[in-house]
């Protein structure tokens, strides 16, 4: 190949280097992350499903879990559904109003 076909691969390389770094590797590291949690997910465990329904896992095996969202309702989900561990503190500020962001009424 002559000088100018190689000339002619770096903006096409540079492109593809571009991408990698900013559109693959963090798709990949998320991926990894929420497979560590999803992994971790123990009995008791305050979590978020993708469909954005929160509840308490009360059993789990290697694919599904059991997830009480209500008193006397259990969702049997499967462990990929689950998108986050959250605090219980979250759950129980997101039902009661900020009496800051009441304002003057």
């Amino acid at each position: 190949m002559t000088g100018s076909a190689w000339e002619s691969l770096i903006p096409l390389v540079l492109i593809v280097l571009v991408f990698w770094i900013f559109v693959v590797r963090p798709a990949r590291r998320r991926q990894i992350a929420t497979a560590a949690m999803q992994s971790k997910l123990r009995v008791g465990a305050e979590v978020l499903l993708t469909s954005g329904i929160y509840g308490r896992v009360n059993s789990l095996d290697e694919e599904n879990l059991q997830l009480a969202v209500a008193p006397g309702v259990t969702l049997k989900v499967h462990r990929q559904a689950v998108m986050n561990v959250v605090d219980s503190d979250h759950l129980d500020s997101g039902s009661e109003p900020d009496e800051s962001s009441q304002g003057d009424r």
